[in-house]
């Protein structure tokens, strides 16, 4: 799948093949999955974290103003109907979900902060079964066990993990933010913002609150103007910001809409899980930071979970069960106006 080819998925809001989806959804994961080794080199040489994550969702926010207001044309009736959808993925999906995150790794490992932001899809089964009634079947419940237990595998948590209260909350915390990006992506109906409308609308208001954020001082802000280092290359600071903002931030959140609304909130949720495997993919590559068989093991234990929630989706009882998208409706209607 191509970079052009996935960005004209996520401008448009029509059916589209799994294999397809499935396809976009790897693609998006793979640029989000960037982030962590260019935010890496630009924090090893003095940037913030708040600083690295300020930028990347300012500059996608810029980048995707134009693509959102072309999106729009004709159709911006729509933002009324989803004003509050919009400032809940900003202010939850984007930047409650990144300030959580960088709040968590304060106390804890990178890698338990990854784990219980990456229980999302669990959380995503779990309400579905509470509020729904729709119970997971035995191949979805397997499917979730595979994917944790390769995702702990993946991250290599036992091998330092650091637990304190405050940063499991903030962890989890995260993890509901991974959650309102996926239902609230999948959702899909004639009154829906396209993808990229509401990524684009999303990560503006995600910015104003992270910039807000930082002036105020609740996160730490500190930049260079000293080149990262890369692969044994070296680079412009400037360079790594743009790779954050436009394929980590504009190309992953517009993509990662498209492919919610292809394959549902759940199954979407569960490849977002490779996005891990594929950040240590990129630092291996990048930093010659290798995998360890047992990382190469959690990989394949990721994917046999997708598989495994994927054809657990037909084993639901005779009676008809909410889809995602009905369940991405029900929290879509929740906060719009009309």
């Amino acid at each position: 799948m191509t970079s052009g080819a996935a960005v004209r998925a996520a401008t448009t809001g029509h059916q589209t093949p799994f294999v397809v989806g499935l396809g976009i959804a790897l693609f998006s994961a793979a640029a989000f999955g960037s982030s962590g080794t260019f935010g890496t080199a630009l924090m090893a040489t003095g940037w913030s974290p708040a600083a690295v994550v300020t930028l990347r969702i300012v500059g996608a926010a810029l980048l995707l103003a134009g693509p959102t207001a072309v999106a729009m044309r004709g159709r911006w009736h729509l933002l009324r109907r989803n004003v509050v959808p919009v400032l809940a993925y900003g202010l939850l999906a984007v930047a409650g979900c990144q300030f959580a995150y960088f709040m968590a790794v304060d106390s804890l490992s990178v890698g338990v902060a990854l784990l219980l932001e990456y229980l999302a899809p669990v959380l995503i089964v779990g309400w579905m079964w509470a509020r729904r009634g729709h119970r997971p079947s035995r191949l979805t419940s397997a499917g979730v066990v595979a994917a944790i237990v390769g995702l702990v595998l993946v991250l290599d948590v036992a091998s330092g993990a650091e637990l304190d209260v405050v940063g499991v909350l903030w962890g989890l915390l995260a993890a509901v933010g991974l959650v309102v990006f996926f239902l609230v992506a999948a959702h899909e109906s004639e009154h829906s913002l396209p993808p990229i409308a509401l990524a684009g609308g999303g990560l503006a208001v995600g910015a104003l609150s992270l910039v807000a954020t930082t002036a105020l001082g609740i996160l730490p802000w500190s930049a260079s103007t000293a080149d990262v280092t890369l692969g044994g290359w070296s680079l412009p600071w400037w360079a790594a910001v743009l790779e954050l903002a436009l394929v980590a931030g504009a190309v992953a959140y517009a993509t990662g809409i498209a492919a919610a609304r292809v394959l549902g909130g759940t199954v979407a949720s569960f490849v977002g899980l490779s996005e891990v495997l594929l950040a240590i993919t990129f630092a291996w590559l990048l930093v010659g930071e290798a995998m360890s068989p047992g990382q190469l093991l959690g990989g394949v234990a990721v994917l046999a979970g997708v598989v495994m929630v994927k054809l657990g989706e037909g084993e639901g009882p005779a009676l008809p069960t909410p889809t995602d998208e009905a369940i991405g409706a029900g929290l879509a209607d929740a906060t719009r106006v009309h």
